[in-house]
C-alpha cells in the first residue's frame, strides 16, 4: 500500500537536517561533535535504501501506478481509510526500528572509538 512513504518522509527530513548541519559547521569552521549527527548519513542510507527497495516491491505488486491517484488505494475513501492505518501502523513501526537499530550502532561505534582512548589514559 503506503507504508513506504514513512520511512521516504523520515529520509526526506534526516537528509535536510545532515545538510543544514554540514553547511552550518563549515560556516562556522567547526567540527561536528555530536555523535548522532555525525552518523546521519548512515540513516540517510538506510531509509533511502529501504524505502527505494519497498516502493519497488509495491510498484511490482500494482500498489503502485503512474496515473493519478498514484497508490491504487487511495481511489476510495474506504480504501483510504485502510492505506492510512497501514501507513499509522506499519510504516511508523518500519521507520521506528530503522533508527533505533541506527541509534544502536552509532552507541556502539563511538563506544568502541572511546575505548582505546581510555585504555592510553589507563597506561600512562
Amino acid at each position: 500500500m503506503a507504508c513506504f512513504l514513512v520511512p521516504t518522509t523520515e529520509a526526506i527530513v534526516t537528509t535536510i537536517v545532515k545538510k543544514t548541519a554540514d553547511k552550518s559547521a563549515d560556516k562556522k569552521k567547526i567540527e561536528i561533535k555530536n555523535p548522532f549527527i555525525k552518523r546521519l548519513n548512515w540513516l540517510n542510507n538506510m531509509l533511502w535504501g529501504g524505502s527505494a527497495l519497498l516502493a519497488f516491491e509495491h510498484i511490482w505488486h500494482g500498489e503502485v501506478t503512474p496515473w493519478f491517484p498514484f497508490l491504487t488505494n487511495a481511489a476510495t475513501p474506504a480504501s483510504t481509510a485502510e492505506m492510512l492505518r497501514e501507513m499509522a501502523t506499519s510504516g511508523v513501526g518500519m521507520a521506528l526500528v530503522v533508527s533505533a537499530v541506527w541509534a544502536g550502532i552509532v552507541a556502539v561505534t563511538n563506544s568502541m572509538a572511546k575505548r582505546p582512548l581510555e585504555l592510553e589514559a589507563q597506561t600512562k
